[in-house]
């Protein structure tokens, strides 16, 4: 009998370093009961979903779990479909400083970015 071997599964949306970065920044200012941050996609805005990023106090069996070096970063398991193949980023400049999201997914975005399409 041959023995199988199976490939580490890819994370279903890539951090880059400032995005980890960011996360290990909330992550040390968190609630004493957080257990990490969680990317999510809820109906808003004049496209249809928005990015949402918050403190997550228990871990869903159904979410993404991606380790990074300073805390656990959780992909909702409704809003996978919508992310796979994601790079989120932490942007900042003079005048705004946020989470930055290039979605391939993404068809369609309304004016003000706030919300996309898929």
């Amino acid at each position: 009998m041959a023995e199988t071997t199976t490939r580490p599964r890819p994370a279903a949306i890539i951090l880059t370093p400032a995005a980890e970065q960011r996360v290990a920044d909330l992550m040390a200012r968190a609630p004493a009961d957080a257990v990490g941050v969680r990317l999510s996609t809820p109906r808003r805005g004049c496209s249809g979903l928005a990015y949402s990023v918050d403190y997550v106090t228990q871990a869903n069996p159904v979410d993404e779990r991606i380790d990074t070096p300073g805390g656990t970063f959780f992909v909702d398991g409704a809003s996978l479909l919508y992310l796979i193949g994601s790079t989120m980023d932490w942007v900042e400049d003079d005048f705004t400083a946020g989470f930055v999201f290039n979605n391939p997914n993404a068809k369609g975005a309304c004016g003000c970015g706030e919300s996309f399409t898929v």
